[in-house]
Protein backbone atom coordinates (compact mmCIF):
# COMPACT_ATOMS: atom_id res chain seq x y z
CA UNK A 1 0.00 0.00 0.00
CA UNK A 2 1.72 3.29 -0.83
CA UNK A 3 2.73 5.52 2.09
CA UNK A 4 0.24 8.54 1.90
CA UNK A 5 -2.03 10.05 4.53
CA UNK A 6 -5.64 10.10 4.79
CA UNK A 7 -7.27 12.55 2.77
CA UNK A 8 -10.07 14.63 5.40
CA UNK A 9 -12.65 12.84 3.94
CA UNK A 10 -11.70 9.84 4.95
CA UNK A 11 -10.34 10.46 8.01
CA UNK A 12 -14.01 11.44 8.76
CA UNK A 13 -15.07 8.45 7.00
CA UNK A 14 -12.87 6.46 9.92
CA UNK A 15 -15.19 8.30 12.60
CA UNK A 16 -18.33 5.39 12.97
CA UNK A 17 -21.11 7.33 12.06
CA UNK A 18 -24.34 6.59 14.02
CA UNK A 19 -26.49 4.26 11.19
CA UNK A 20 -30.09 4.93 11.13
CA UNK A 21 -32.22 2.65 9.34
CA UNK A 22 -35.43 1.61 8.98
CA UNK A 23 -34.48 -1.53 7.19
CA UNK A 24 -31.87 -4.13 9.78
CA UNK A 25 -30.33 -5.63 6.63
CA UNK A 26 -29.26 -2.23 5.66
CA UNK A 27 -28.07 -0.67 8.65
CA UNK A 28 -25.88 -3.96 8.93
CA UNK A 29 -23.87 -2.97 5.36
CA UNK A 30 -23.49 0.32 6.79
CA UNK A 31 -21.87 -0.79 9.43
CA UNK A 32 -19.57 -3.00 7.74
CA UNK A 33 -19.05 -1.01 5.26
CA UNK A 34 -17.39 2.05 7.71
CA UNK A 35 -15.41 -1.01 9.71
CA UNK A 36 -13.63 -1.78 6.63
CA UNK A 37 -12.50 1.79 6.26
CA UNK A 38 -11.55 2.21 9.35
CA UNK A 39 -9.52 -0.85 8.59
CA UNK A 40 -8.22 0.68 5.72
CA UNK A 41 -7.07 3.88 7.79
CA UNK A 42 -5.23 1.28 10.31
CA UNK A 43 -3.70 0.00 7.49
CA UNK A 44 -2.24 3.13 6.20
CA UNK A 45 -0.78 4.21 9.81
CA UNK A 46 0.83 0.63 10.25
CA UNK A 47 2.74 0.92 6.60
CA UNK A 48 4.40 4.34 7.88
CA UNK A 49 5.40 3.06 11.42
CA UNK A 50 6.77 -0.58 11.79
CA UNK A 51 6.98 -1.84 14.93
CA UNK A 52 10.06 -2.58 15.79
CA UNK A 53 13.47 -0.13 15.86
CA UNK A 54 16.89 -1.34 15.98
CA UNK A 55 19.66 1.81 17.02
CA UNK A 56 23.31 1.67 17.25
CA UNK A 57 25.51 3.03 20.00
CA UNK A 58 29.20 3.85 18.77
CA UNK A 59 30.71 1.37 20.29
CA UNK A 60 29.99 -1.39 17.72
CA UNK A 61 28.31 -0.21 14.29
CA UNK A 62 29.33 -2.72 12.21
CA UNK A 63 27.75 -5.62 14.35
CA UNK A 64 24.74 -3.48 14.43
CA UNK A 65 24.20 -3.29 10.74
CA UNK A 66 25.48 -6.72 10.23
CA UNK A 67 22.51 -7.04 12.64
CA UNK A 68 19.93 -5.13 10.31
CA UNK A 69 20.81 -6.60 7.23
CA UNK A 70 20.41 -9.95 8.56
CA UNK A 71 16.87 -8.78 9.80
CA UNK A 72 15.85 -6.98 6.51
CA UNK A 73 15.58 -3.84 8.21
CA UNK A 74 17.41 0.12 7.94
CA UNK A 75 19.90 0.85 10.77
CA UNK A 76 17.54 3.54 12.89
CA UNK A 77 17.99 7.08 12.90
CA UNK A 78 20.61 8.57 16.08
CA UNK A 79 23.01 11.28 16.55
CA UNK A 80 25.50 10.43 19.07
CA UNK A 81 27.61 13.68 20.16
CA UNK A 82 29.66 15.33 22.81
CA UNK A 83 29.55 19.08 24.38
CA UNK A 84 33.27 20.87 25.36
CA UNK A 85 32.35 19.64 28.66
CA UNK A 86 32.65 15.93 27.13
CA UNK A 87 28.95 15.30 28.07
CA UNK A 88 27.38 12.88 26.04
CA UNK A 89 24.62 14.24 23.85
CA UNK A 90 22.20 11.65 22.33
CA UNK A 91 19.26 12.31 19.40
CA UNK A 92 17.03 9.86 18.36
CA UNK A 93 16.18 10.84 14.81
CA UNK A 94 13.00 9.28 14.05
CA UNK A 95 9.26 8.19 16.35
CA UNK A 96 9.86 5.13 18.59
CA UNK A 97 6.48 6.04 20.39
CA UNK A 98 4.43 2.17 20.48
CA UNK A 99 7.91 0.50 19.25
CA UNK A 100 9.72 -2.49 20.01
CA UNK A 101 13.58 -0.63 20.14
CA UNK A 102 16.59 -2.65 20.53
CA UNK A 103 19.95 -0.70 20.88
CA UNK A 104 23.00 -2.62 20.30
CA UNK A 105 25.86 -1.38 22.39
CA UNK A 106 28.99 -3.08 23.51
CA UNK A 107 31.03 -3.02 26.10
CA UNK A 108 34.45 -2.14 24.65
CA UNK A 109 36.77 1.23 24.23
CA UNK A 110 36.11 3.77 25.91
CA UNK A 111 33.61 1.32 28.11
CA UNK A 112 32.81 4.06 30.61
CA UNK A 113 31.61 6.92 27.83
CA UNK A 114 29.88 3.55 25.83
CA UNK A 115 28.14 2.70 28.93
CA UNK A 116 26.93 6.37 29.57
CA UNK A 117 25.51 6.73 25.88
CA UNK A 118 23.43 3.39 26.20
CA UNK A 119 21.92 4.74 29.53
CA UNK A 120 21.23 7.82 27.98
CA UNK A 121 19.75 5.82 24.71
CA UNK A 122 17.46 3.57 26.58
CA UNK A 123 16.21 6.41 28.41
CA UNK A 124 15.87 8.70 25.63
CA UNK A 125 13.49 6.14 23.94
CA UNK A 126 11.54 5.21 26.96
CA UNK A 127 10.26 8.43 27.62
CA UNK A 128 9.47 8.68 24.21
CA UNK A 129 6.94 6.16 24.51
CA UNK A 130 9.02 3.18 23.16
CA UNK A 131 6.33 0.27 23.83
CA UNK A 132 9.74 -1.84 24.96
CA UNK A 133 13.36 -1.11 25.14
CA UNK A 134 15.88 -4.39 24.84
CA UNK A 135 19.63 -3.73 25.34
CA UNK A 136 21.73 -5.56 23.27
CA UNK A 137 25.05 -5.98 24.75
CA UNK A 138 27.22 -8.31 23.07
CA UNK A 139 30.06 -7.52 25.75
CA UNK A 140 28.65 -6.97 29.41
CA UNK A 141 30.88 -4.04 30.97
CA UNK A 142 32.02 -4.79 34.29
CA UNK A 143 31.21 -8.39 34.33
CA UNK A 144 34.36 -9.79 36.09
CA UNK A 145 33.46 -7.00 39.13
CA UNK A 146 30.97 -9.80 39.73
CA UNK A 147 31.79 -10.59 43.50
CA UNK A 148 33.86 -8.73 46.24
CA UNK A 149 37.82 -9.90 46.73
CA UNK A 150 38.94 -11.70 49.96
CA UNK A 151 41.57 -8.55 50.51
CA UNK A 152 40.75 -4.99 51.00
CA UNK A 153 40.78 -3.12 47.77
CA UNK A 154 41.68 -6.29 45.83
CA UNK A 155 44.76 -8.08 45.15
CA UNK A 156 48.18 -5.81 46.53
CA UNK A 157 51.64 -5.41 45.47
CA UNK A 158 54.33 -6.02 47.81
CA UNK A 159 55.04 -2.45 47.52
CA UNK A 160 51.81 -1.58 48.93
CA UNK A 161 51.64 -4.22 51.82
CA UNK A 162 54.92 -2.26 52.99
CA UNK A 163 53.22 1.11 52.84
CA UNK A 164 50.00 -0.28 54.57
CA UNK A 165 52.89 -1.74 58.10
CA UNK A 166 53.54 1.51 58.47
CA UNK A 167 50.26 2.86 59.31
CA UNK A 168 48.41 -0.14 60.99
CA UNK A 169 48.70 -3.69 60.94
CA UNK A 170 49.13 -5.77 57.88
CA UNK A 171 47.32 -8.35 59.75
CA UNK A 172 44.31 -7.04 60.20
CA UNK A 173 44.13 -5.51 56.90
CA UNK A 174 44.27 -8.95 55.58
CA UNK A 175 41.87 -10.20 57.58
CA UNK A 176 39.32 -7.40 57.19
CA UNK A 177 36.37 -7.39 54.74
CA UNK A 178 36.19 -6.43 51.98
CA UNK A 179 35.52 -3.18 50.79
CA UNK A 180 35.68 -3.73 46.84
CA UNK A 181 32.28 -3.13 45.25
CA UNK A 182 30.07 -5.24 42.94
CA UNK A 183 30.14 -3.11 39.74
CA UNK A 184 27.93 -5.36 37.74
CA UNK A 185 25.44 -5.37 39.82
CA UNK A 186 25.71 -1.74 40.13
CA UNK A 187 25.39 -1.72 36.18
CA UNK A 188 22.63 -4.11 36.00
CA UNK A 189 21.09 -1.18 38.45
CA UNK A 190 21.68 1.71 36.54
CA UNK A 191 20.24 -0.29 33.06
CA UNK A 192 17.11 -1.22 34.84
CA UNK A 193 16.52 2.10 36.16
CA UNK A 194 17.78 4.00 32.32
CA UNK A 195 14.55 2.00 31.44
CA UNK A 196 15.84 -1.18 29.85
CA UNK A 197 12.83 -3.83 29.67
CA UNK A 198 15.38 -6.81 28.47
CA UNK A 199 19.03 -7.39 27.88
CA UNK A 200 20.70 -9.87 25.55
CA UNK A 201 23.93 -10.22 25.85
CA UNK A 202 26.80 -12.89 25.06
CA UNK A 203 28.72 -15.42 27.59
CA UNK A 204 28.63 -13.75 30.86
CA UNK A 205 31.71 -13.75 32.85
CA UNK A 206 29.68 -15.68 35.74
CA UNK A 207 26.20 -16.70 34.85
CA UNK A 208 24.34 -15.34 38.40
CA UNK A 209 24.99 -11.80 36.82
CA UNK A 210 21.60 -12.95 35.42
CA UNK A 211 20.26 -13.05 39.19
CA UNK A 212 21.36 -9.31 39.46
CA UNK A 213 18.35 -7.92 37.30
CA UNK A 214 14.80 -7.79 38.31
CA UNK A 215 14.21 -7.80 34.56
CA UNK A 216 14.64 -10.73 31.75
CA UNK A 217 18.16 -11.34 30.53
CA UNK A 218 18.74 -13.68 27.86
CA UNK A 219 22.59 -15.01 27.71
CA UNK A 220 23.40 -16.65 24.39
CA UNK A 221 26.43 -18.62 24.11
CA UNK A 222 29.10 -18.52 21.44
CA UNK A 223 29.25 -22.29 21.71
CA UNK A 224 27.79 -23.81 18.56
CA UNK A 225 29.63 -21.24 16.71
CA UNK A 226 32.82 -22.12 18.11
CA UNK A 227 32.16 -25.70 17.54
CA UNK A 228 31.20 -24.93 14.04
CA UNK A 229 34.76 -23.13 13.78
CA UNK A 230 36.96 -25.80 14.91
CA UNK A 231 34.91 -28.41 12.56
CA UNK A 232 35.63 -26.81 9.62
CA UNK A 233 38.99 -25.54 10.76
CA UNK A 234 41.06 -27.64 12.53
CA UNK A 235 41.48 -31.12 10.16
CA UNK A 236 42.07 -33.21 13.30
CA UNK A 237 40.41 -31.85 15.60
CA UNK A 238 39.26 -35.94 16.53
CA UNK A 239 42.73 -35.53 18.25
CA UNK A 240 42.22 -32.33 20.03
CA UNK A 241 42.10 -31.84 23.77
CA UNK A 242 39.72 -29.13 24.91
CA UNK A 243 41.51 -26.95 28.06
CA UNK A 244 40.41 -24.27 30.38
CA UNK A 245 43.36 -21.84 31.28
CA UNK A 246 41.93 -21.44 34.81
CA UNK A 247 39.35 -23.81 36.85
CA UNK A 248 36.63 -21.37 36.71
CA UNK A 249 36.41 -22.17 32.91
CA UNK A 250 36.01 -25.80 33.58
CA UNK A 251 31.84 -26.25 32.74
CA UNK A 252 32.45 -24.94 29.60
CA UNK A 253 35.08 -26.88 28.29
CA UNK A 254 33.40 -29.79 29.49
CA UNK A 255 30.43 -29.10 27.40
CA UNK A 256 32.53 -28.21 24.42
CA UNK A 257 34.94 -31.83 24.72
CA UNK A 258 31.41 -33.54 25.68
CA UNK A 259 29.94 -32.25 22.07
CA UNK A 260 32.97 -33.09 20.16
CA UNK A 261 33.56 -36.30 21.81
CA UNK A 262 36.96 -35.50 23.06
CA UNK A 263 39.15 -35.01 26.38
CA UNK A 264 39.24 -32.21 28.32
CA UNK A 265 42.23 -30.68 30.74
CA UNK A 266 43.00 -27.47 32.88
CA UNK A 267 45.14 -25.20 34.52
CA UNK A 268 44.69 -24.52 37.77
CA UNK A 269 46.72 -20.79 37.87
CA UNK A 270 47.62 -18.51 41.03
CA UNK A 271 48.04 -14.75 40.99
CA UNK A 272 50.61 -12.98 42.72
CA UNK A 273 48.77 -9.77 42.17
CA UNK A 274 45.76 -8.29 39.14
CA UNK A 275 46.75 -9.45 35.41
CA UNK A 276 50.32 -11.35 36.41
CA UNK A 277 50.26 -15.19 36.98
CA UNK A 278 52.43 -16.63 39.43
CA UNK A 279 52.35 -20.19 38.71
CA UNK A 280 50.40 -23.12 36.47
CA UNK A 281 49.86 -26.65 37.01
CA UNK A 282 48.57 -28.73 34.29
CA UNK A 283 45.86 -31.60 35.18
CA UNK A 284 44.97 -33.82 32.65
CA UNK A 285 46.91 -35.34 29.34
CA UNK A 286 48.51 -33.16 26.60
CA UNK A 287 51.27 -35.19 25.09
CA UNK A 288 51.17 -35.83 21.23
CA UNK A 289 47.30 -33.93 20.66
CA UNK A 290 46.20 -30.92 19.50
CA UNK A 291 45.43 -28.42 22.85
CA UNK A 292 42.07 -26.14 22.19
CA UNK A 293 42.41 -23.33 24.92
CA UNK A 294 39.07 -22.37 25.31
CA UNK A 295 38.01 -18.88 27.83
CA UNK A 296 35.50 -16.56 27.82
CA UNK A 297 37.49 -12.90 27.60
CA UNK A 298 41.35 -12.18 27.38
CA UNK A 299 42.41 -8.92 28.62
CA UNK A 300 46.14 -8.10 28.23
CA UNK A 301 46.75 -12.54 27.57
CA UNK A 302 49.29 -13.46 29.88
CA UNK A 303 47.19 -16.31 31.05
CA UNK A 304 46.47 -17.63 27.85
CA UNK A 305 50.56 -17.18 26.93
CA UNK A 306 51.39 -19.00 29.55
CA UNK A 307 48.96 -21.65 29.20
CA UNK A 308 49.95 -22.05 25.81
CA UNK A 309 54.01 -22.31 26.99
CA UNK A 310 53.36 -25.12 29.23
CA UNK A 311 50.90 -27.17 27.03
CA UNK A 312 54.18 -26.79 24.66
CA UNK A 313 56.09 -28.32 27.50
CA UNK A 314 53.49 -30.98 28.64
CA UNK A 315 54.09 -32.24 24.64
CA UNK A 316 50.94 -30.90 23.01
CA UNK A 317 51.62 -30.48 19.55
CA UNK A 318 49.37 -27.62 18.54
CA UNK A 319 48.48 -24.78 20.55
CA UNK A 320 44.99 -22.64 19.38
CA UNK A 321 43.08 -20.23 21.51
CA UNK A 322 39.03 -19.90 21.07
CA UNK A 323 37.55 -16.44 23.23
CA UNK A 324 34.33 -15.18 23.06
CA UNK A 325 35.60 -11.64 23.50
CA UNK A 326 38.89 -10.13 22.59
CA UNK A 327 39.49 -7.26 25.16
CA UNK A 328 43.29 -7.03 23.89
CA UNK A 329 44.89 -4.29 25.92
CA UNK A 330 48.30 -3.30 26.80
CA UNK A 331 50.40 -5.63 25.61
CA UNK A 332 48.28 -8.58 24.38
CA UNK A 333 48.73 -8.49 20.92
CA UNK A 334 52.76 -8.77 21.39
CA UNK A 335 52.41 -11.33 23.49
CA UNK A 336 50.07 -12.98 20.93
CA UNK A 337 52.41 -12.30 18.07
CA UNK A 338 55.59 -13.99 20.24
CA UNK A 339 53.51 -16.65 21.63
CA UNK A 340 53.13 -20.21 19.98
CA UNK A 341 49.63 -20.48 18.62
CA UNK A 342 48.71 -21.75 15.70
CA UNK A 343 45.63 -19.36 15.95
CA UNK A 344 43.76 -16.55 18.09
CA UNK A 345 40.02 -17.13 17.59
CA UNK A 346 37.51 -14.45 18.71
CA UNK A 347 34.09 -13.63 17.81
CA UNK A 348 32.84 -9.76 16.81
CA UNK A 349 31.37 -9.16 20.17
CA UNK A 350 33.89 -6.28 20.13
CA UNK A 351 35.23 -4.96 16.95
CA UNK A 352 38.43 -6.77 15.60
CA UNK A 353 39.54 -5.43 12.50
CA UNK A 354 42.42 -3.31 13.78
CA UNK A 355 43.74 -6.23 16.44
CA UNK A 356 43.59 -8.40 12.93
CA UNK A 357 45.46 -6.39 11.35
CA UNK A 358 48.27 -5.61 13.79
CA UNK A 359 48.25 -9.58 14.60
CA UNK A 360 48.23 -12.19 11.85
CA UNK A 361 47.36 -14.74 13.88
CA UNK A 362 43.88 -13.23 15.08
CA UNK A 363 40.37 -14.81 13.15
CA UNK A 364 37.07 -13.79 13.86
CA UNK A 365 33.76 -15.60 14.03
CA UNK A 366 31.09 -13.70 13.36
CA UNK A 367 28.06 -13.74 15.71
CA UNK A 368 26.28 -10.96 14.06
CA UNK A 369 23.37 -13.70 12.58
CA UNK A 370 23.32 -15.09 16.16
CA UNK A 371 21.77 -11.61 17.55
CA UNK A 372 19.69 -10.90 14.83
CA UNK A 373 17.87 -14.33 15.28
CA UNK A 374 17.70 -13.24 19.24
CA UNK A 375 16.24 -9.93 18.04
CA UNK A 376 13.58 -11.78 16.00
CA UNK A 377 12.58 -14.37 18.06
CA UNK A 378 11.88 -12.09 20.44
CA UNK A 379 10.17 -9.70 18.65
CA UNK A 380 7.70 -11.98 17.35
CA UNK A 381 7.41 -13.87 20.94
CA UNK A 382 9.64 -16.88 19.95
CA UNK A 383 11.58 -19.29 21.96
CA UNK A 384 15.63 -18.00 22.10
CA UNK A 385 16.68 -21.48 23.80
CA UNK A 386 17.38 -22.86 19.93
CA UNK A 387 20.26 -20.84 20.21
CA UNK A 388 22.47 -22.23 22.77
CA UNK A 389 23.28 -24.97 20.98
CA UNK A 390 22.57 -24.37 17.13
CA UNK A 391 24.05 -21.53 15.10
CA UNK A 392 20.93 -20.33 12.52
CA UNK A 393 21.68 -20.30 8.68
Amino acid sequence: MPDRKCSENEQNDCVMPVVRSANPIRARSLIRDNLEKQAGCLNLIHSRMPNIKVFSGTSHPDLAQRIVDRLGIDLGKVVTKKFSNLETCVEIGESVRGEDVYIVQSGSGEINDNLMELLIMINACKIASASRVTAVIPCFPYARQDKKDKLAGGEESAESKKLAKKNYDWKFRANAQSRAPISAKLVANMLSVAGADHIITMDLHASQIQGFFDIPVDNLYAEPAVLKWIKENIPEWKNSIIVSPDAGGAKRVTSIADRLNVEFALIHKERKKANEVASMVLVGDVKDKIAILVDDMADTCGTIVHAADRLVEAGATKVYAILTHGIFSGPAISRINNACFEAVVVTNTIPQDGHMRDCPKIQCIDVSMMFAEAVRRTHNGESVSYLFSNVPY
